[in-house]
Parts: C-alpha cells; structure tokens; sequence
C-alpha cells in the first residue's frame, strides 16, 4: 500500500513488489549545499545524480520518501518524444531550439535506460519498444504522419499494419499503429528508488519525511526550511511536478493535475502469456480517453487509463478498465485482479513540459503529459546543466514564463467536462 495515501488509490501493485528503499532520514538542523533540491521523484533524483557526480553538494527535500508520487505510481512505460510531432515542435520554437527539443525528448529513453545499465538498478528494465495503437483510421492516419517525420530524422519508427500489430498485442481491436523500437517498460517505483541510492553513492544527501515550509532568499542564496531543518544553497530546483501543493502558488496552479489510474491481475497463466503481449511491448492507444497496458515481469496484465477525483469515480474507472481489458482479451477468461490504485499526472495547457526560472537561482521543472519516466529523467539533467552554470540559452528544453492557469480554482469541473465532451467522441470514433 502507498503509505499516507486515500485508501481508495493506495493498493499499488509497485508499493506490494518494491524493493527495498535506500535510508532518507529527515533532515535535521543547518546545512549549506551548492543546490537544494525539492522533491524525490525522477525529475529530482536525476537532477541530484547528475549533480552529485559532477562533485556539486547536493541535498533532496521530499514530503514523503523517494518516489511517492507520480514516479512511483505510474505504468512504467518508457516513452520517447513530446506530445507534438517533430515538425510542429519545430515550427513552435525554430529550427534550433525545436532541434534540441527533439533531440533529446526522442534519445529520452536510451538517456533512461543507460542510466539504469550504468548505476545497475533492478527495475525489470525491457527495451522492448512503445507501440502507439491507431482504434481508428484517422488515428492511424496521424500516426502515419508522425512515422514519417521521425523517419525523415533517423529514428528507427515505423508503422504496423493491422494484422502485424494484432500480432503483437493480441488483440482484434486496431486498425494499425506504430512501435518506436526506443522505448520499453520498467517498474516505475524500483526505477525511482535505484536512482536515490545511486544519487547517495555519488554524495547527495536526500532526505525523506522533509516537506518544506518555505522558500525564501538570504544574503546571496536561498533558505530552504522544513519542520526540523534548514539548508542554505545557492541554487534551488523545484522537481514537484503534480504535486506542487502551495509553496509556490503560481507554480502549482500553471499545471492541472489530473488523476490517472490502474488495476493488475495476478500473474498469468502461460498459456495466456502466449497470446497478450508475448513481445513484452508498452501500448498506448490513440483515443482521447486512451488506454494504455502492458506485462510486468511476473506476468501480470496491468491497464491504466484516466481516473476520477472522487472515490465513488474512482472505484467505476476502476472497474471500466477491468471491464474494457476484458473485452479486448477474452483470453484473460476469469481473472483476478488483485491490484488497484492512482496518482496524479500533471498536465499543461500547450501538451509541452514546463521548464520556469520562478528566481535568480530557482528553477522549476514540471508538467510531463503521461510521459514523465523518460522525460522528466531529461529534465532532471537538463536542470543540473543549469544548476552548474550552463546559460539558458544553452539548455536542450526552452525556459518558458511561468504562467498560472486562469480560473484554475475550477480545474476540476473543466477536467470532468473535457472527459465528458472526449469521452463521448471516442464512443462515436471521431
């Protein structure tokens, strides 16, 4: 169960299979630090790691223990790229910026899975490959098109026609789609906790059960105090991501968290391992309200999908993803599902990731679009390039104004009326 969590999206099938954490004491009295990070997720911890190995002082703040929220949560599919497709991100920044964009949103999981053969991190790593299922064709039509421009940039993409990808995910449901071979799957909350006590090898000190209470400048750097501590940094990196919370107001209100959830089985039988996913691949489909599965290293079947905010909402989505698993593999027959649980993904309005000076010395890092595993890894180096005095200019990911969400107070009733709008657009296939 995920410690300190509404019951309701606790029984998480990471928590019951994790391995055992690194120690992260509370911090307790004064300490300096060259940087002060806030938050243990993968954006945090890659920061400190790379920070760490760079000979920078490092200390990690997090409220809970390392990969508590969304890093821990989520369906540990290793995704490559951005939201948008090569050309659009271009034509948004230009040329050069849109090529550094691209560049390292598209090598995001080589970045993921070197980091894991390099500090040797027992995460269930599979470099088995994303596959984007097209439920229509004019969502094959778009993946197409999105081939296309990763091809055109030498990326090893290409498109599935509709008896090879039935093939591989074994089910009758797509028309077509597309894999892109970079991509894979892991274990989401052993992958966060291999990065701590890798970050700790390398001299960071993290601390969990240390949620800061404020942020403010003194004599040239930054106060960053808990309940039991305080470190003084010259640079802050603010890695919490949907789980911001009122430390810096603008920040959490520039991004819209929004609950996804998921439901496992016990593991299956061989026979059936047979049929559903015997390439071990990481599908997400092209719906609005999409879908997204896979196999973890047991055999277990896992479907995630978009969640609720209330907990009777919560336990219907539940039981739809049972019910939409089960239809798209009979072969699962009568299965036991064992495991049911949620988080929170933090979403923008552009679909971009967010990187934001909130200060001289403070940056932030957040709004990962249900690709925070290989993205918000990126991220965390990207912030420790700027940490150790890289000018933003420089940066592989644009530094953007941060800019609060208007009317956000009522975040909730536009999420529940854009999943109604999109919810009735993929039951008519448009």
């Amino acid at each position: 169960m995920i410690a300190n969590e509404a019951p309701v999206i606790a029984d998480s099938l990471w928590s019951a299979t994790a391995n055992p954490g690194p120690d992260c004491p509370p911090l307790f009295g004064e300490v300096e630090a060259d940087v002060a990070i806030i938050g243990a997720g993968y954006t945090g911890l890659s920061a400190a790691l790379h920070l760490a190995e760079a000979g920078r002082r490092v200390v990690v703040l997090e409220a809970e223990s390392p990969g508590w929220g969304a890093s821990g949560r989520n369906g540990g599919q290793v995704n490559p790229g951005l939201k948008e497709d090569p050309d659009a991100i271009e034509a948004r920044y230009g040329a050069e910026m849109g090529g550094r964009m691209i560049a390292v949103s598209g090598g995001a999981g080589k970045s993921v899975f070197d980091l894991i053969d390099r500090h040797g991190i027992q995460c269930d790593a599979v470099r088995s490959g994303w596959i984007r299922a097209a439920h229509n064709d004019r969502g094959l039509d778009a993946l197409k098109t999105t081939a296309a421009q990763w091809q055109a940039r030498g990326a090893p993409v290409r498109v599935l026609q509709r008896d090879e990808i039935a093939q591989m995910i074994g089910t009758e449901s797509y028309v077509g789609g597309l894999i892109d071979p970079r991509g894979g799957n892991l274990h989401p909350l052993n992958y966060a906790l291999g990065l701590a006590t890798a970050a700790q090898a390398a001299g960071a000190n993290v601390h969990g059960q240390s949620r800061v209470r404020s942020l403010s400048p003194e004599r040239g750097s930054y106060r960053v105090a808990t309940v039991r501590g305080t470190v003084r940094a010259r640079r802050v990196l603010v890695c919490t991501n949907g789980y911001s919370g009122e430390l810096i107001p603008d920040l959490a209100r520039s991004v819209v968290p929004v609950r996804s959830v998921q439901v496992a089985t016990a593991p299956l039988g061989a026979n059936v391992l047979t049929a559903i996913l015997p390439g071990r691949q990481a599908p997400s489909d092209t719906r609005r309200l999409l879908l997204y599965y896979r196999l973890d290293a047991k055999g277990r079947f896992i479907m995630g999908g978009r969640g609720a905010y209330d907990d009777a909402g919560t336990r219907r989505q539940f039981e739809a993803l049972r019910h939409a698993s089960e239809r798209m593999f009979p072969e699962l027959g009568p299965v036991n599902w064992v495991h049911a649980w949620g988080g929170f993904v933090a979403v923008t309005v552009d679909h971009y990731p967010h990187l934001n000076r909130i200060d001289e010395g403070i940056f932030a890092g957040l709004g990962y679009n249900g690709r925070g595993v290989a993205m918000a890894t990126v991220m965390g180096r990207v912030m420790a390039d700027w940490a150790m005095g890289r000018p933003e200019s420089e940066l592989d990911f644009p530094v953007t104004p941060l800019r609060p969400i208007p009317l956000h107070r009522l975040r909730r009733l536009g999420v529940s009326a854009a999943v109604a709008k999109n919810r009735l657009l993929d039951g008519l296939g448009l």
